[in-house]
């Protein structure tokens, strides 16, 4: 980038939680390659973030680069209303294989925040289809972050979250604290007794529970047994609530599993109670490897045909750039490549690798505490960091990590090599 265009990002250009009148710095990056991101002055830097978590194959990828010129050539957009096309059926075909049993209808976005707001609506227009008129409230966990729009940020934690801002503009719902952490550790019992029990209070006014499965993301990188999620759909089953998974960033094998909220041929029953599954589920991020952005909701048939049986039978949603052509053909290569790769070796990979090169920071006194599960490892300090600081010693280490609040974490991609682990691991010991 020249000087100009340098000074017209900074005095012009909002980036993401970032003031205008007094910006972080951005460094500018001209190209990237597998799990390296190339900076203007000719520096590379690993990359802990796989650009907020979407690319898992690492960048400027053989096979998603051959799936977008072919799109390419073809057509690069068209209306989804009234026409239709291969890649998105192509895709469709692949997310209903891999998901589980059940989920079988397919709705594509245009960008994850947009996908919770199609569950939400999905979610009230299923209790309306059922004569629930009342139902429109969400019962969610403190913790949560489920995207930046206006029925997301409903959701997302009222207190500790990123926008306490809004709190008189947005609708009110109800809130339970999120579990007691350690994905390995047993439900507590009280805290599901006190679950049960506020589900008894507040059910009958709302269309669904909506969590982050295990993982709460942005909202603190909070891990929480899976066990947590039958007792989920139990109570959701129970009560008439749907159950939505928001497994935008624990979806195509972050964690460990494909999908956090249970795999394929895993089966769900009409009525929606099986042991711990979704009624409806929300992917994006990893969807285009990074490429573009997509992203999908999913919910079982009987979902869809109790919306389609009712006297509002269309699902009140349709965005312009809805199954994209470009976007459902580098979806569908992208996962092609995870399966082909054998995602789950890689992950169990980085896992182990974290597990080991963060160990150290669990002994300074800046650190609270380190956790990793699959290809997340979260160092949390005891006091937030600055991140303008941080961030600048990381870069002259030759790693890219985005801090936020009092947490450094990695999420690299998945191609990422031992050695660049080892290089992001120690910068972050060094500097937390």
């Amino acid at each position: 980038m020249t000087p100009s265009q340098l000074a017209f990002d900074r005095d012009h250009l909002w980036h993401p939680y970032t003031s205008l009148t007094d910006p972080l710095p951005a460094y500018p990056v001209v190209s990237a390659s597998g799990s390296r991101l190339r900076l203007a002055d000719g520096r590379e830097l690993v990359d802990g973030m796989s650009s907020w978590w979407c690319a898992i194959h690492g960048y400027n990828v053989p096979e998603l680069n051959a799936a977008a010129t072919a799109q390419l050539v073809k057509m690069s957009h068209v209306m989804f209303g009234g026409l239709t096309h291969a890649p998105a059926a192509e895709l469709g075909r692949r997310l209903v294989d891999i998901t589980p049993d059940g989920i079988e209808c397919v709705f594509l976005a245009d960008s994850g925040s947009v996908s919770v707001e199609v569950a939400m609506k999905m979610a009230v227009q299923y209790q309306y289809a059922r004569g629930q008129r009342g139902r429109t409230t969400f019962l969610t966990l403190r913790g949560g972050y489920h995207g930046d729009t206006t029925g997301p940020m409903s959701v997302c934690d009222p207190v500790t979250g990123m926008h306490q801002l809004f709190g008189g503009f947005l609708p009110r719902h109800e809130f339970y604290a999120r579990p007691p952490g350690g994905y390995d550790a047993a439900p507590d019992p009280n805290y599901v007794a006190g679950l049960v029990e506020w589900f008894a209070v507040h059910a009958e006014r709302a269309a669904a529970f909506i969590v982050e499965p295990v993982v709460q993301g942005a909202g603190g990188m909070h891990f929480y047994s899976p066990e947590y999620l039958a007792v989920f759909r139990r109570l959701c089953t129970a009560h008439g609530l749907l159950l939505i998974y928001d497994e935008i960033a624990t979806g195509f094998g972050r964690t460990g599993p494909l999908f956090v909220g249970g795999a394929a041929g895993a089966t769900l029953t009409p009525a929606g109670d099986a042991d711990r599954l979704p009624d409806i589920m929300t992917l994006g991020k990893a969807l285009t490897g990074g490429y573009m952005t997509l992203a999908a909701t999913l919910c079982t048939r009987h979902v869809a045909d109790t919306i389609g049986h009712s006297d509002v039978s269309v699902l009140m949603h349709g965005p312009t750039f809805m199954a994209n052509p470009l976007a459902c053909a580098v979806g569908m290569a992208s996962i092609d490549l995870l399966l082909a790769r054998g995602w789950a070796a890689d992950v169990a990979r980085i896992e182990k690798a974290l597990t080991r090169h963060l160990r150290p920071a669990a002994r300074k006194d800046s650190v609270k505490e380190v956790r990793v599960l699959g290809a997340i490892g979260v160092v949390e300090r005891h006091e937030p960091v600055n991140v303008a600081e941080i961030q600048a010693r990381f870069v002259e280490a030759g790693v890219w990590v985005r801090p936020f609040g009092r947490l450094v974490y990695l999420m690299p991609p998945y191609v990422i090599s031992d050695a660049d682990l080892e290089l992001l691991c120690s910068a972050v010991v060094k500097y937390v």
